[in-house]
């Protein structure tokens, strides 16, 4: 490979390495289960489709922010070696505060 191959290839991969750095940013972060909609939940959680995803957007929006990704097992339909599977990919983050209070959903 002459020098000027090498720099171009060199060049183009530092680029493109450039360009995706935000995204490899973006899914190192564990979507937030009690904010995410169905479709993103979809998107992130390896087997969980829609149907799946909107069983969890109910059960949080009937019982509440999600204290533990342990707790999603509760949902109808996820058992523990789905969220097992998926514990790295999710996480039950605090609800905001509001005037001191916590924020019901």
């Amino acid at each position: 490979m002459t020098l000027v191959k090498y720099i171009a290839s060199f060049v183009r991969a530092s680029l493109l390495m450039f360009m995706l750095s935000p995204l490899l940013a973006f899914a190192a972060q564990p979507l937030d289960i009690n904010t995410a909609t169905a479709d993103q939940i979809a998107a992130v959680m390896s087997g969980v489709g829609a149907k799946k995803a909107q069983a969890i957007v109910a059960y949080r929006a009937e019982n509440g922010p999600f204290k533990s990704v342990d707790q999603l097992s509760e949902v109808k339909g996820l058992g523990d070696a789905l969220v097992e599977r998926n514990r790295d990919l999710v996480q039950a983050g605090m609800p905001q505060m509001l005037d001191g209070q916590e924020a019901t959903q």
